[in-house]
């Protein structure tokens, strides 16, 4: 990559860290699918942004479906340029945003597949049951199991939660989203009782000295990561028969189509969630049109 092109996309990445407070996960995608850009361009004759134009945007794309990319990765790639070239624009960088007419695939949108309303009884009681004669990891595991399904929170949230954060009183839990827009969120009766005993019996007897003031910690004492509340997830719901291989995410899709499916509006289950689009919440309610659909199918006789 030139100089050039590799100082701007330093500035880029300090803009989206500092300005848009957007999750590590998210910064490093952008910065792929742009160097990925850079690359490209760089293979056309750019040696700078300032002479970027439409048709090396399009030029990228058509590479990047002639190699087999789905279109899910071409319309995220789409909006990665488009992003970045509005920055440009905005900041000086270009006379004009080259990517605003800048067309991408529409992607499939599909959801994985949610637990029944059965299966995650199951799931937790199962937990419980696993916790009751066991130690304090145990306990961390049920109230991570109950507030993920009770909340809908995503697993990065979910770790970045401190003790402060939870309102006993009114049982809800003020949640730091994506472009750090804070909401707070409500759970239920069992997920208090969870966090209940994993604050009493549980955190006291693994919680380190650089755990500050965590809610959640792993067994080394700092503050869980997510990918080892994944494993759990995994691992537990592996032990439910019939149960899908769902992980965090899974328990996230699942506490919205039970929502749905039990009378929510989806406005509130917008701001629950933490949807920047009304558009992204009601992808749930095809998830339960399908299984109304199915239930129709199996039980009238006319169907």
């Amino acid at each position: 990559m030139s100089e050039a092109f590799a100082r701007v996309l330093g500035d880029y990445e300090r803009h989206l860290r500092s300005e848009r407070g957007l999750t590590e996960h998210t910064v490093r995608a952008y910065l792929t699918d742009l160097s990925l850009l850079a690359e490209h361009a760089q293979r056309l004759g750019h040696t700078e942004v300032g002479s970027l134009d439409l048709r090396t945007l399009r030029s990228w794309l058509a590479t990047q479906q002639s190699v087999g990319r789905s279109r899910t990765t071409l319309a995220r790639r789409a909006t990665s340029a488009r992003v970045f070239t509005a920055w440009l624009a905005r900041t000086g960088r270009i006379d004009t945003n080259v990517g605003a007419s800048l067309g991408s695939p529409r992607a499939h949108r599909t959801l994985p597949s949610v637990l029944r309303a059965d299966e995650a009884e199951s799931l937790v009681r199962a937990a419980a049951d696993a916790a009751a004669g066991g130690g304090p990891v145990g306990l961390r595991d049920v109230a991570v199991l109950e507030l993920l399904y009770a909340s809908g929170i995503r697993v990065g949230e979910l770790c970045g939660l401190d003790v402060d954060d939870l309102d006993r009183q009114r049982n809800v839990v003020r949640v730091l989203g994506k472009g750090r827009k804070e909401r707070v969120v409500p759970f239920g009766v069992p997920a208090a009782r969870a966090l209940d005993d994993w604050l009493v019996r549980g955190r006291p007897a693994l919680v380190g000295e650089g755990a500050s003031g965590a809610l959640f910690v792993g067994v080394r004492g700092g503050r869980i990561d997510p990918r080892a509340v994944r494993t759990m997830v995994h691992r537990r719901i592996a032990a439910v028969p019939g149960a899908p291989d769902i992980g965090p995410h899974g328990l996230r899709h699942t506490a919205a189509t039970h929502l749905l499916e039990g009378g929510a509006d989806l406005r509130s289950v917008q701001e629950m969630l933490g949807h920047a689009s009304l558009a992204t919440t009601q992808l749930y309610t095809h998830v339960t049109t399908d299984r109304l659909r199915r239930a129709y199918q199996q039980a009238h006789p006319r169907a």
